[in-house]
Protein backbone atom coordinates (compact mmCIF):
# COMPACT_ATOMS: atom_id res chain seq x y z
CA UNK A 1 0.00 0.00 0.00
CA UNK A 2 2.54 2.17 0.78
CA UNK A 3 4.76 1.75 -2.80
CA UNK A 4 1.53 2.63 -4.59
CA UNK A 5 0.61 6.09 -2.46
CA UNK A 6 4.50 6.65 -3.54
CA UNK A 7 4.04 6.23 -6.94
CA UNK A 8 0.90 8.16 -7.21
CA UNK A 9 2.26 11.13 -5.36
CA UNK A 10 5.19 11.12 -7.53
CA UNK A 11 3.18 10.72 -10.71
CA UNK A 12 0.87 13.71 -9.80
CA UNK A 13 4.20 15.59 -9.59
CA UNK A 14 5.44 14.97 -12.64
CA UNK A 15 2.21 15.99 -14.45
CA UNK A 16 2.29 19.23 -12.23
CA UNK A 17 5.56 20.10 -13.58
CA UNK A 18 4.99 19.06 -16.77
CA UNK A 19 1.80 21.84 -16.84
CA UNK A 20 3.84 24.65 -15.71
CA UNK A 21 6.19 24.10 -18.15
CA UNK A 22 3.91 23.59 -21.02
CA UNK A 23 3.75 27.26 -22.28
CA UNK A 24 6.35 27.74 -25.00
CA UNK A 25 5.45 30.50 -26.55
CA UNK A 26 8.20 33.70 -27.55
CA UNK A 27 7.57 36.61 -26.29
CA UNK A 28 6.98 39.83 -28.50
CA UNK A 29 9.06 41.98 -26.34
CA UNK A 30 12.29 40.89 -27.21
CA UNK A 31 12.78 38.44 -24.15
CA UNK A 32 15.84 35.73 -26.56
CA UNK A 33 15.89 33.65 -23.13
CA UNK A 34 12.43 32.01 -23.29
CA UNK A 35 12.15 28.68 -24.68
CA UNK A 36 11.75 28.71 -28.68
CA UNK A 37 8.65 27.84 -30.13
CA UNK A 38 8.54 25.30 -32.96
CA UNK A 39 10.53 26.37 -36.14
CA UNK A 40 7.05 26.96 -38.29
CA UNK A 41 5.45 29.30 -35.47
CA UNK A 42 8.33 32.30 -34.93
CA UNK A 43 8.64 35.46 -36.74
CA UNK A 44 11.68 37.27 -35.93
CA UNK A 45 11.51 41.29 -37.25
CA UNK A 46 14.51 43.02 -36.75
CA UNK A 47 14.50 47.09 -37.08
CA UNK A 48 16.23 49.98 -36.73
CA UNK A 49 15.09 52.03 -33.02
CA UNK A 50 11.39 51.82 -32.45
CA UNK A 51 12.11 55.52 -31.29
CA UNK A 52 11.35 56.58 -34.84
CA UNK A 53 7.61 56.46 -35.63
CA UNK A 54 9.07 55.30 -38.94
CA UNK A 55 10.44 51.82 -37.78
CA UNK A 56 8.02 51.34 -34.56
CA UNK A 57 4.60 51.54 -37.26
CA UNK A 58 7.09 48.37 -39.21
CA UNK A 59 7.70 46.46 -36.24
CA UNK A 60 3.58 46.66 -34.85
CA UNK A 61 2.36 46.11 -38.61
CA UNK A 62 4.67 42.85 -39.33
CA UNK A 63 4.12 41.89 -35.79
CA UNK A 64 0.28 42.20 -35.77
CA UNK A 65 0.06 40.38 -39.24
CA UNK A 66 2.34 37.58 -38.20
CA UNK A 67 -0.26 37.18 -35.13
CA UNK A 68 -2.88 37.11 -37.82
CA UNK A 69 -1.52 34.61 -39.21
CA UNK A 70 -0.89 32.38 -36.42
CA UNK A 71 2.66 33.09 -35.62
CA UNK A 72 4.50 33.98 -32.42
CA UNK A 73 6.92 36.91 -33.08
CA UNK A 74 10.24 38.07 -31.52
CA UNK A 75 10.77 41.87 -31.91
CA UNK A 76 14.40 43.40 -31.28
CA UNK A 77 15.96 46.80 -32.46
CA UNK A 78 19.59 46.97 -34.21
CA UNK A 79 19.71 50.29 -33.93
CA UNK A 80 21.34 50.68 -36.77
CA UNK A 81 24.54 48.60 -35.59
CA UNK A 82 25.59 45.86 -37.48
CA UNK A 83 27.07 44.32 -34.95
CA UNK A 84 24.88 43.97 -32.90
CA UNK A 85 22.27 43.12 -35.83
CA UNK A 86 24.29 40.04 -36.32
CA UNK A 87 23.81 38.96 -32.70
CA UNK A 88 20.57 39.39 -33.25
CA UNK A 89 19.76 37.34 -36.52
CA UNK A 90 22.12 35.03 -34.50
CA UNK A 91 19.28 34.87 -32.04
CA UNK A 92 16.81 33.87 -34.71
CA UNK A 93 19.21 31.04 -35.97
CA UNK A 94 19.19 29.71 -32.61
CA UNK A 95 15.85 29.97 -31.96
CA UNK A 96 15.07 27.82 -35.36
CA UNK A 97 13.05 30.91 -36.78
CA UNK A 98 10.73 29.94 -39.53
CA UNK A 99 11.36 33.19 -40.92
CA UNK A 100 13.37 37.15 -40.39
CA UNK A 101 11.71 40.23 -41.11
CA UNK A 102 14.72 43.01 -41.50
CA UNK A 103 15.13 46.69 -41.76
CA UNK A 104 18.91 46.66 -42.10
CA UNK A 105 21.37 48.12 -40.92
CA UNK A 106 24.08 48.77 -43.84
CA UNK A 107 23.55 47.87 -47.39
CA UNK A 108 26.97 45.97 -47.25
CA UNK A 109 27.60 45.25 -43.65
CA UNK A 110 24.13 42.98 -43.53
CA UNK A 111 24.88 41.07 -46.11
CA UNK A 112 26.81 38.13 -44.04
CA UNK A 113 25.09 37.41 -41.24
CA UNK A 114 21.73 37.11 -44.14
CA UNK A 115 23.63 34.64 -45.62
CA UNK A 116 24.12 33.16 -42.26
CA UNK A 117 20.60 32.74 -42.00
CA UNK A 118 20.06 31.65 -45.44
CA UNK A 119 22.69 28.98 -44.86
CA UNK A 120 20.63 27.67 -41.80
CA UNK A 121 17.57 27.39 -43.78
CA UNK A 122 16.06 30.67 -42.53
CA UNK A 123 14.50 32.89 -45.40
CA UNK A 124 14.89 36.44 -44.83
CA UNK A 125 12.31 39.49 -46.25
CA UNK A 126 13.73 42.60 -46.27
CA UNK A 127 11.75 45.78 -45.85
CA UNK A 128 12.96 49.63 -46.22
CA UNK A 129 16.50 49.04 -46.98
CA UNK A 130 18.00 46.98 -49.80
CA UNK A 131 21.02 45.44 -49.72
CA UNK A 132 23.99 45.09 -51.95
CA UNK A 133 23.40 41.62 -53.23
CA UNK A 134 20.79 39.71 -54.65
CA UNK A 135 20.11 35.68 -54.14
CA UNK A 136 20.60 36.29 -50.20
CA UNK A 137 17.50 37.63 -49.01
CA UNK A 138 14.22 35.62 -50.82
CA UNK A 139 12.53 39.54 -51.08
CA UNK A 140 13.71 43.18 -50.59
CA UNK A 141 10.35 44.99 -50.32
CA UNK A 142 11.16 48.88 -50.85
CA UNK A 143 9.34 51.91 -50.89
CA UNK A 144 9.93 53.25 -54.67
CA UNK A 145 12.36 56.17 -53.38
CA UNK A 146 13.27 56.89 -56.98
CA UNK A 147 9.72 57.89 -57.57
CA UNK A 148 9.15 59.71 -54.06
CA UNK A 149 12.33 61.35 -54.09
CA UNK A 150 11.09 63.01 -57.71
CA UNK A 151 7.61 64.15 -56.33
CA UNK A 152 9.61 65.58 -53.64
CA UNK A 153 11.26 67.44 -55.76
CA UNK A 154 9.11 68.45 -57.68
CA UNK A 155 6.74 69.82 -54.63
CA UNK A 156 9.86 71.62 -53.47
CA UNK A 157 11.02 73.48 -56.95
CA UNK A 158 7.18 74.57 -56.72
CA UNK A 159 7.55 76.03 -53.60
CA UNK A 160 10.89 77.61 -54.05
CA UNK A 161 9.05 79.26 -57.51
CA UNK A 162 12.06 77.52 -58.89
CA UNK A 163 15.12 79.81 -57.72
CA UNK A 164 17.15 80.70 -55.12
CA UNK A 165 19.55 79.35 -52.79
CA UNK A 166 19.11 75.90 -50.88
CA UNK A 167 20.62 73.71 -48.95
CA UNK A 168 20.24 69.71 -48.71
CA UNK A 169 20.33 67.04 -45.61
CA UNK A 170 20.96 63.60 -46.26
CA UNK A 171 21.26 60.65 -44.66
CA UNK A 172 23.32 57.76 -43.57
CA UNK A 173 25.92 57.28 -46.64
CA UNK A 174 26.18 53.52 -45.76
CA UNK A 175 22.22 53.21 -46.60
CA UNK A 176 21.32 53.07 -49.95
CA UNK A 177 18.03 55.10 -49.74
CA UNK A 178 20.18 57.86 -48.98
CA UNK A 179 21.91 58.18 -52.11
CA UNK A 180 18.32 57.03 -54.48
CA UNK A 181 16.65 60.03 -52.70
CA UNK A 182 19.54 62.37 -53.24
CA UNK A 183 19.46 61.23 -56.64
CA UNK A 184 16.10 61.76 -56.92
CA UNK A 185 15.80 65.43 -55.53
CA UNK A 186 18.76 66.05 -58.19
CA UNK A 187 17.19 64.73 -60.79
CA UNK A 188 14.79 66.90 -60.39
CA UNK A 189 16.13 70.15 -58.90
CA UNK A 190 19.41 70.14 -61.17
CA UNK A 191 16.97 71.06 -64.10
CA UNK A 192 15.49 74.57 -63.25
CA UNK A 193 19.55 76.94 -63.80
CA UNK A 194 17.77 79.26 -60.63
CA UNK A 195 17.74 77.29 -57.74
CA UNK A 196 21.47 77.17 -56.32
CA UNK A 197 22.15 73.98 -53.56
CA UNK A 198 24.90 75.80 -51.61
CA UNK A 199 25.38 73.25 -48.95
CA UNK A 200 24.84 69.75 -48.33
CA UNK A 201 25.50 67.72 -45.34
CA UNK A 202 24.53 64.51 -43.71
CA UNK A 203 22.85 64.57 -40.98
CA UNK A 204 23.12 61.23 -40.83
CA UNK A 205 18.89 60.34 -40.38
CA UNK A 206 18.72 62.38 -37.00
CA UNK A 207 17.40 64.88 -35.62
CA UNK A 208 19.61 67.08 -33.15
CA UNK A 209 22.27 66.49 -35.86
CA UNK A 210 20.39 67.80 -38.22
CA UNK A 211 19.42 71.12 -35.88
CA UNK A 212 22.91 71.57 -35.20
CA UNK A 213 23.72 71.24 -38.94
CA UNK A 214 21.31 73.60 -40.24
CA UNK A 215 22.33 76.34 -37.45
CA UNK A 216 25.41 75.46 -38.88
CA UNK A 217 24.18 76.28 -42.22
CA UNK A 218 22.34 79.28 -42.06
CA UNK A 219 24.76 81.41 -40.17
CA UNK A 220 27.42 80.32 -43.06
CA UNK A 221 24.67 81.02 -45.94
CA UNK A 222 21.86 83.54 -44.82
CA UNK A 223 20.02 84.12 -47.81
CA UNK A 224 18.97 80.23 -47.93
CA UNK A 225 14.90 79.81 -49.22
CA UNK A 226 14.88 76.32 -49.01
CA UNK A 227 15.93 73.26 -46.82
CA UNK A 228 15.11 69.77 -48.68
CA UNK A 229 15.61 66.64 -46.41
CA UNK A 230 16.72 63.04 -46.89
CA UNK A 231 13.53 62.12 -44.35
CA UNK A 232 11.34 63.61 -41.86
CA UNK A 233 13.28 63.17 -38.49
CA UNK A 234 16.05 65.44 -39.96
CA UNK A 235 13.24 67.72 -41.43
CA UNK A 236 11.99 68.20 -38.13
CA UNK A 237 15.47 68.96 -36.94
CA UNK A 238 15.99 71.69 -39.56
CA UNK A 239 12.75 73.11 -39.11
CA UNK A 240 13.22 73.54 -35.20
CA UNK A 241 16.46 75.32 -36.51
CA UNK A 242 14.84 77.52 -38.97
CA UNK A 243 11.80 78.56 -36.07
CA UNK A 244 14.86 79.29 -33.93
CA UNK A 245 16.47 81.65 -36.04
CA UNK A 246 13.01 83.28 -36.91
CA UNK A 247 13.38 83.09 -40.47
CA UNK A 248 10.58 81.92 -43.45
CA UNK A 249 12.21 78.99 -44.90
CA UNK A 250 10.64 76.19 -47.08
CA UNK A 251 11.24 72.80 -45.68
CA UNK A 252 10.60 69.47 -47.37
CA UNK A 253 10.50 65.74 -45.55
CA UNK A 254 10.55 62.11 -46.61
CA UNK A 255 8.80 59.61 -44.95
CA UNK A 256 5.62 61.04 -43.61
CA UNK A 257 5.83 60.82 -40.26
CA UNK A 258 3.04 61.80 -38.16
CA UNK A 259 4.95 64.61 -36.40
CA UNK A 260 5.60 65.70 -39.76
CA UNK A 261 2.16 65.74 -41.29
CA UNK A 262 1.13 67.74 -37.89
CA UNK A 263 3.34 70.49 -38.80
CA UNK A 264 1.99 70.47 -42.71
CA UNK A 265 -1.15 70.92 -41.05
CA UNK A 266 0.17 73.65 -38.86
CA UNK A 267 1.56 75.69 -41.87
CA UNK A 268 5.33 74.62 -40.44
CA UNK A 269 7.18 71.79 -42.54
CA UNK A 270 5.10 72.29 -45.96
CA UNK A 271 5.31 68.94 -47.72
CA UNK A 272 6.91 65.57 -47.30
CA UNK A 273 6.59 61.65 -49.27
CA UNK A 274 5.10 58.99 -47.71
CA UNK A 275 6.28 56.02 -47.47
CA UNK A 276 4.10 53.27 -46.85
CA UNK A 277 5.80 51.57 -44.12
CA UNK A 278 2.70 49.36 -42.86
CA UNK A 279 1.90 47.85 -45.99
CA UNK A 280 5.43 47.04 -47.05
CA UNK A 281 5.87 45.11 -43.61
CA UNK A 282 2.35 43.06 -43.86
CA UNK A 283 3.46 42.59 -47.23
CA UNK A 284 7.11 40.75 -46.48
CA UNK A 285 4.94 39.02 -43.61
CA UNK A 286 2.75 37.38 -45.82
CA UNK A 287 5.11 36.72 -48.29
CA UNK A 288 7.03 35.04 -45.45
CA UNK A 289 4.01 32.75 -44.75
CA UNK A 290 3.37 32.02 -48.21
CA UNK A 291 6.92 31.28 -48.66
CA UNK A 292 7.22 28.43 -45.28
CA UNK A 293 3.84 26.78 -46.49
CA UNK A 294 5.28 26.28 -50.04
CA UNK A 295 8.53 24.31 -48.28
CA UNK A 296 10.77 27.42 -49.80
CA UNK A 297 9.35 28.37 -53.04
CA UNK A 298 8.08 31.56 -54.06
CA UNK A 299 6.48 33.19 -56.74
CA UNK A 300 7.64 37.04 -56.16
CA UNK A 301 10.61 38.59 -57.49
CA UNK A 302 13.43 39.48 -55.18
CA UNK A 303 13.40 43.14 -56.04
CA UNK A 304 9.94 44.95 -55.02
CA UNK A 305 8.76 48.67 -55.18
CA UNK A 306 5.85 49.94 -53.59
CA UNK A 307 4.81 53.59 -55.29
CA UNK A 308 5.10 56.66 -52.77
CA UNK A 309 2.46 59.86 -52.38
CA UNK A 310 3.08 63.50 -52.01
CA UNK A 311 1.91 65.05 -48.37
CA UNK A 312 1.11 68.52 -48.53
CA UNK A 313 -1.88 70.68 -46.97
CA UNK A 314 -4.19 69.38 -49.75
CA UNK A 315 -4.34 65.79 -48.65
CA UNK A 316 -2.52 65.96 -45.28
CA UNK A 317 -6.23 65.86 -43.33
CA UNK A 318 -6.34 61.76 -44.67
CA UNK A 319 -2.95 60.72 -44.02
CA UNK A 320 -2.74 58.64 -40.72
CA UNK A 321 -0.19 56.41 -39.87
CA UNK A 322 2.20 56.33 -42.96
CA UNK A 323 -1.20 55.86 -44.80
CA UNK A 324 -3.47 57.55 -46.91
CA UNK A 325 -7.06 57.13 -46.17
Amino acid sequence: MFKKLLIAATAASLLTLTACGGDDSASSSGDSGASAPAASKLIVIITPSPDNVFFKAEQDAASAQAKKLGYETLVLSHDDDPTKQSQEIDTAISRKAAAIILDNAGADASVTAIQRAKDAGIPTFLVDREINKTGVAVAQIVSNNAQGAGLGGQEFAKLMGNKGEYAELTGKPTDTNAGVRSQGYHGVLDQFPDLKMVAQQSANWDQAEALQKTQTILQAHPNIKGIIAGNDTMALGAWAAVQAAKKDIVVVGFDGSPDVVASILKNGIKATVLQPASKISEMAVDQADAYIKAGGKTDQPEKQSVDCVLVNPDNAKSVTDFAVS
